[in-house]
């Protein structure tokens, strides 16, 4: 369903338009948390999107264990997002071997092949067949007992060709199996992958500014001409000055010294940020397992960062905190003011968006005429969810006889809502004068 922004009412698809300025049942708010992910690994299928729920094991989606270093930005990012949407952005060769009349090849390219064995031993419960094992990483991951190559069946690690007699042998390992490298077209593909799917934020955990200019422009466009409030995080990148950008300045140490930059820390960033809901803020939220900024920045540093857009993490007490949950717009206008840079508000402005278009396309695009009475009910149903919103902390000062219309547009099928609402923002400064007698 199309949605946007709009200048004038010229609109050709069916669909919510819906301008935020700075003045001022079926239907619930929506929930968040799904991140979408592009790494390089070394198992899964390749140039594809491989879906991780909260607490889901990765072993066979990706490889390894979730604590382990080839997955450490997988790690990061479960420490706060709800789904994962982590797309393979290598091929590569995949690791075979040959046991006499089959060959074994490692489901998925890439280095992690070449870490699978396979045993084959005589049968004691089926004296005549064969016991063919799989190992990944020195751990037996699938067991089958067959007469001959021909019984063998693809499992989660290993595809089998041919049909000849099997020998019985200790342990034949694997081999050939490497990793593709990664190009600019990948990171594109990644973004033509997810356009097609439902998420909140997407992370570049690299560097180049050619793919962090795609990455912002893919922002700005999902946001103000299909109505899709998404975000997108990226290292050191206050050029965008787009309020669907997140700039990470530093990065982070781990507790077990490991060294995270900008770029990985954003991962962290990008996960917290979908995961937090219409009412939260992440100002002075800790980073999990953190234990000092990379690099710490000074007072003057972190104030010029703050108010340049720059997402910051501060060393506090032996662990890391966000200085302040800001996005890189740091340029206000009277049409467009600060607020618009504090996350937390934004969430409110794009919650509110986002649920907008959800109770119109379910309920009544198609189904309700545009007369005085179906617009009486779906302003009901739109100050229904703002206090929602209320209710939740996320708004405040909301009169519903006067700060929400809905009205006949220019043409028989539009309908105008004009909105007027004040986000509510996480107390961050607190000035004190204290009087002593």
């Amino acid at each position: 369903m199309a949605g946007g922004m709009f200048a004038t009412m010229n609109k050709v698809r069916p669909g919510v338009y819906i301008n935020f300025a700075t003045e001022g049942t079926a239907v619930t708010t929506g929930d968040r948390g799904t991140l979408a992910l592009p790494l390089p690994l070394s198992w899964g299928e390749p140039r594809r999107i491989t879906v991780l729920e909260a607490g889901e094991n990765p072993l066979e989606k990706l490889g390894y264990a979730l604590s382990a270093p080839e997955l450490t930005l997988v790690r990061e990012a479960s420490k706060r997002a709800g789904k994962l949407l982590v797309y393979r952005l290598n091929g590569g060769t995949a690791a075979k071997a040959t046991l006499g009349g089959v060959t074994a090849e490692a489901r998925y390219p890439g280095v992690r092949g070449n870490d699978l064995r396979v045993s084959i031993e005589a049968s004691v419960d089926k004296p005549g067949q064969m016991e063919v094992a799989t190992f990944a990483g020195g751990s037996e991951v699938d067991r089958q007992i067959v007469l001959n190559g021909q019984g063998l069946k693809a499992n989660a690690w290993m595809v089998w060709t041919g049909s000849g007699a099997l020998e019985a042998t200790a342990g034949v390992p694997l081999a050939g199996g490497t990793d593709g490298a990664v190009t600019n077209e990948d990171y594109a593909g990644f973004l033509q992958a997810i356009e097609l799917q439902d998420f909140h934020v997407a992370v570049y955990p690299g560097t180049d500014v050619t793919m962090k200019s795609l990455f912002a422009a893919f922002a700005a466009r999902l946001r103000e001409e299909e109505g899709r409030k998404i975000q997108v995080v990226l290292e050191n990148y206050v050029t965008a000055n787009h309020e669907g950008v997140i700039s990470v300045r530093n990065g982070v140490t781990l507790e077990d010294g490991k060294v995270l930059t900008p770029g990985q820390a954003a991962v962290w960033v990008a996960a917290a940020t979908a995961a937090a809901g219409p009412a939260e803020s992440l100002t002075y939220a800790v980073y999990e397992g953190a234990s000092d900024a990379s690099p710490r920045l000074t007072n003057s540093a972190t104030a010029a960062a703050l108010l340049g857009g720059e997402f910051v993490f501060t060393a506090r007490s032996g662990s890391v905190v966000v200085e302040q949950d800001v996005n890189s717009y740091h340029s206000p206008t009277p049409q467009k003011g600060r607020i618009f840079a504090k996350n937390a508000a934004l969430r409110v402005l794009d919650g509110i968006a986002t649920d907008f278009k959800a109770t119109f396309e379910s309920l009544y695009i198609g189904k309700v005429g545009n007369n005085p009475n179906g617009r009486a009910l779906f302003r009901k149903d739109c100050v229904k969810l703002l206090e929602q919103y209320q209710e939740l902390g996320a708004l405040q000062n909301f009169d519903t006889s006067k700060d929400l219309t809905v009205e006949q547009g220019a043409e028989a099928d539009a309908v105008v809502v004009s909105v007027a609402v004040q986000p509510v923002d996480a107390i961050e400064k607190i000035y004190m004068k204290v009087q002593v007698s």
